[in-house]
């Protein structure tokens, strides 16, 4: 089948079976490697990437269903310079290995969306969807908190 959608603000028209998932077709087609797979059972979200301003788990969404959609991944949020959720996670050191970075800043990207100001518990609440093995969470909710209060004051 024959789709299109915007991926990082660039129009792509690709062909793909039926049952490819969103992120076989942005990692092996796309050669958007920054969305990682780990489960492959929707259970970890290193592979959330945002459709249509959502954050969704690609290993669990069909490409097809992902015709006419805007998908941003960890590739789309640098325009020449971090994005305020990824300088907060550098300076609150954030990530150890950096394999479930991405899934994560994606999903704070879009609780900060729908909750600008989370306390601890909303956003270790939200994540709860994304797996860390090596932070212990901490310094992630710091820096959840942390980007939340700079883009208020930004404002």
């Amino acid at each position: 089948m024959q789709i299109s959608l915007t991926v990082n603000d660039k129009p792509v028209t690709v062909d793909v079976e039926p049952r490819t998932l969103l992120v076989e077709l942005l990692r092996e087609k796309l050669s958007l490697t920054g969305t990682h797979v780990g489960c492959d059972t929707s259970q970890c979200g290193a592979c959330v990437v945002m459709v249509n301003g959502q954050s969704l788990k690609s290993c669990s969404l069909l490409a097809v269903e992902a015709d006419g959609a805007r998908v941003t991944t960890i590739e789309g949020l640098a325009n020449g310079e971090l994005h305020p959720m990824q300088e907060a996670f550098r300076d609150h050191h954030g990530l150890q290995c950096g394999f479930c970075t991405p899934g994560v800043v994606m999903s704070a990207i879009d609780l900060l969306q729908n909750n600008p100001d989370p306390s601890e518990h909303d956003v270790r609440e939200w994540l709860e969807g994304n797996i860390c093995r090596c932070t212990g969470y901490h310094n992630i909710v710091k820096a959840v908190q942390d980007c939340a209060q700079r883009m208020k004051e930004a404002k």
